[in-house]
């Protein structure tokens, strides 16, 4: 009898192992790779927002904005470009001048110094070797700080959209 319960034991533990087994093997055949080629990923996105109101009325431009597919980091050169989910960093121009930067971080972009009346930022996803993936423009208007006086005293600043 004892040898019968050991053979019974050992028949026990090889049945929930093979069944655990065949468990991890289901579960492994849905589960998406860790780490999707290139191909594989949507494209990515950027979305910037309007400049916010109230330092824009004290003439500083910060503009807000948020990637999709696509993470901001200070990351260059070829071998960065394979890798997956994308990287990358933008690049700022403002009034489409032939100075562009590099803005390496997901803070937001600011701007100062710029003369009243209108202007254009344009912001590009750039991948690691600086290929352009999305473009988007954001227009701001700089109002003339120093003819409405002190901003704060102005009604019209602190409404200004």
């Amino acid at each position: 009898m004892p040898s019968l319960l050991k053979y019974l034991s050992a028949a026990a533990v090889v049945a929930a192992f093979s069944a655990s087994a065949s468990a991890q093997v289901a579960r492994d055949a849905i589960r998406p790779p860790a780490i999707l080629p290139l191909n594989a990923e949507p494209a990515p996105k950027l979305t910037p927002y309007a400049a916010l109101p109230e330092p824009l009325a004290r003439g500083v431009v910060i503009v807000q904005f948020r990637t999709e597919n696509f993470r901001v980091m200070p990351v260059f050169g070829k071998p960065a470009v394979d890798i997956s989910p994308r990287i990358g960093h933008l690049h700022v121009t403002v009034d489409d001048t032939r100075g562009t930067w590099a803005h390496t971080s997901e803070d937001p972009i600011i701007v100062v110094g710029l003369t009243p009346g209108p202007h254009k930022l344009r912001l590009e996803l750039a991948d690691p070797s600086h290929q352009i993936l999305a473009t988007e423009v954001v227009a701001v208007t700089v109002p003339d700080v120093k003819a409405s006086g002190s901003p704060a005293a102005s009604p019209s600043a602190s409404h200004q959209h």
